[in-house]
């Protein structure tokens, strides 16, 4: 079964003709959690359209109705775009679907058993570091943390240096100095590949620079509000769709990192994980009203 993707907005979703327009920005994780609600909602009856898009033009579309459901509001990185649109009301946040999210600093595990813990640490050894903080783009969620660190001088970070390049730039130097176990700290994330691949530790930051409970994030489900209320159906089917960030971690690094199609990625968790499924799509109706798990179960 095959995900259409549009590039770009598709013009105002129809309440009453099964299109569930989602968001999706090139996230590996985003991409393969969409395409697995595909394989679940379609043999329910409805129509899953996925639109490739930034972030900025996710939320627009929701604010304008040019988009449904979007399964990647990151808080609180993304709070600037989410906030407004949650205050007046334009969308409704149904679940956090990845339980044990989080961004904060990471060093490779040989650093961190040689006593480098907590972000305390980092100043006390800026020479074997070179006062060097690897992110992944200026103008990111993480790098307006550390930029505003730096201007605060918390935790001494005053006289450091952020490396600022791309996502995977940032895990190429990360894998490198892993590789000859040289020093290296950098922004990580859950969930994520580099969990699985790396041997990495997240250092302790009682000042919760990166937010509450040392970086603990949501990854919310949003939908807009008027197709919410007119799809209390689809509203309790996003409801139980959530994944720990072991999961989705397995599912990034399938399809981001072994280049598998996302279709076949979500076919795969779909078929070994049945219970999940099942228990996903309690009290949850086809569109013509009757139970879906005997509907999905067929179908896989």
């Amino acid at each position: 079964m095959s995900l259409p993707l549009t590039l770009g907005l598709a013009g105002p979703a129809q309440s009453d003709d099964g299109t569930v327009d989602i968001g999706v920005p090139a996230w590996p994780g985003i991409t393969v959690k969409t395409a697995i609600a595909s394989q679940l909602l379609e043999p329910m009856g409805y129509s899953v359209n996925a639109q490739e898009v930034g972030i900025q033009i996710i939320y627009q579309g929701l604010d304008s109705g040019d988009m449904d459901v979007f399964l990647g509001g990151w808080l609180p990185a993304q709070e600037p775009l989410y906030t407004p649109l949650d205050e007046s009301g334009a969308i409704t946040t149904v679940v956090n679907n990845v339980d044990g999210a989080q961004m904060t600093l990471v060093v490779p595990d040989y650093l961190y058993d040689q006593g480098i813990q907590s972000f305390a640490d980092l100043d006390e050894n800026r020479d074997l570091f070179d006062g060097k903080i690897h992110s992944f783009g200026a103008g990111s969620a993480a790098s307006q943390v550390l930029d505003k660190a730096i201007d605060n001088d918390a935790w001494g970070l005053g006289d450091w240096q952020i490396m600022d390049t791309s996502v995977v730039a940032m895990l190429g130097a990360a894998r490198n100095a892993i590789e000859r176990e040289e020093p290296i700290v950098w922004v990580g994330w859950r969930p994520h590949w580099m969990n699985l691949d790396f041997d990495m530790r997240y250092l302790d930051d009682p000042k919760d620079l990166f937010g509450e409970n040392n970086g603990e994030s949501q990854v919310l489900t949003l939908m807009r509000t008027p197709y919410a209320d007119a799809h209390p159906n689809l509203v309790d089917f996003f409801d139980g769709f959530t994944f720990s960030a072991e999961e989705q971690s397995w599912m990034i690094n399938e399809f981001g990192q072994k280049e598998r199609a996302p279709d076949a990625v979500a076919r795969e968790w779909l078929q070994d994980h049945p219970e999940r499924v099942q228990a996903m799509l309690e009290d949850v109706t086809t569109r013509d009203g009757d139970p879906a798990w005997p509907a999905v179960k067929a179908d896989l």
